[in-house]
């Protein structure tokens, strides 16, 4: 049986809430972009419904879906559209501290379990889902960079924007460094590769996100605590996918996202 999958939703979408000339937005789209509704912005259905649909075709049963105090119209649609093919829980993150806040507000919710960690506005492919859930815990997506321009809607440029990581002979993670500057030794590696926040994580990675320290930009954040696992000596096997994914960081992204998902029927 697969983990049950934490989608980490409560972000503020402070991206997405710049103003675009550029981006066509419907009028929907917009009231989702003024709100950093990143999540639930419309992509035909709501990007969260394509998510959990991915998540039932990778095998996933159980989702939690960690959101703020304030998204009650997340609760509300999913009442009103209740899934058929997983199991829906709530976790409320009191304030937005960043990723490795809103994994320990899921705690209580998984309890001694494995799980599963992605970003609530980024639509991953099932094979990537499933392989990461078949891994052994701790382990992680390692993306091929060329593949996510390539396949998925990642311009190379936005590449740096993400977290490079380096591999060790052994298939396992040696070192990662979020958002590196362009004369960062890992961004100038051939093989290097990018973790797009797809974890599969085991309950002793709750000791080390409770000692995680804010970061530069004031954050807790989940990769702060995997380089707490590896200083404990934890391996955290890398999983390779040559995989694209749908990124909806921005509102330039929305139209891409809408375009590759337009064929996607939803079927959580």
């Amino acid at each position: 049986m697969h983990p049950p999958a934490l989608i980490l939703a409560r972000g503020l979408g402070s991206r997405m809430r710049r103003e675009d000339a550029g981006a066509a937005l419907d009028a929907e789209q917009t009231r989702a972009a003024h709100a950093g509704s990143k999540a639930m912005m419309p992509v035909g259905r709501p990007l969260l419904e394509h998510s959990l649909t991915a998540l039932a075709d990778a095998g996933i049963g159980e989702v939690v879906l960690v959101i703020g105090p304030e998204h009650i119209a997340v609760r509300e649609h999913f009442a009103a559209h209740p899934p058929k093919r997983l199991h829906i829980r709530f976790a409320e993150q009191a304030q937005p501290l960043g990723t490795a806040d809103a994994v320990l507000a899921a705690q209580d919710a998984v309890g001694d379990r494995d799980f599963l960690v992605l970003n609530g506005d980024t639509w991953y492919p099932p094979e990537a889902l499933r392989a990461v859930a078949a891994a052994q815990a701790p382990a992680f997506g390692a993306f091929d960079a060329e593949a996510l321009t390539r396949l998925g809607n990642i311009p190379g440029e936005r590449v740096l924007a993400f977290a490079l990581c380096a591999i060790d002979t052994s298939g396992a993670l040696r070192e990662i460094v979020e958002k590196p500057a362009a004369d960062h030794p890992l961004a100038r590696t051939p093989e290097r590769c990018v973790s797009m926040n797809l974890w599969h994580l085991d309950a002793g990675a709750f000791d080390a996100l409770a000692r995680v320290q804010p970061s530069v930009r004031g954050e807790l954040e989940l990769v702060d605590g995997i380089r707490l696992l590896l200083a404990a000596g934890a391996r955290v096997t890398a999983v390779p996918l040559a995989l694209g994914l749908l990124d909806l960081s921005m509102r330039g992204d929305v139209a891409s996202v809408t375009a590759r998902l337009a064929n996607h029927a939803v079927a959580y």
